[in-house]
């Protein structure tokens, strides 16, 4: 192989770890999000029964 392609290959594995991160990193702020509204629905159900049990 030429220098060439080595240092294409190379380039490309950094492009490719760098967007395994940024990826990670996006399904983590997805996941947090989507427990926070799970929580913010569960203690608005949990509200509604508790106002509405009589």
């Amino acid at each position: 192989m030429s220098s060439s392609d080595q240092d294409n290959k190379q380039r490309n594995r950094e492009i490719a770890r760098n967007e395994a991160e940024r990826q990670t990193i996006g399904d983590i702020r997805v996941s947090t999000w989507a427990v926070a509204v799970a929580v913010v629905i569960g203690l608005a159900a949990v509200g509604w029964v508790l106002l509405h049990n009589n």
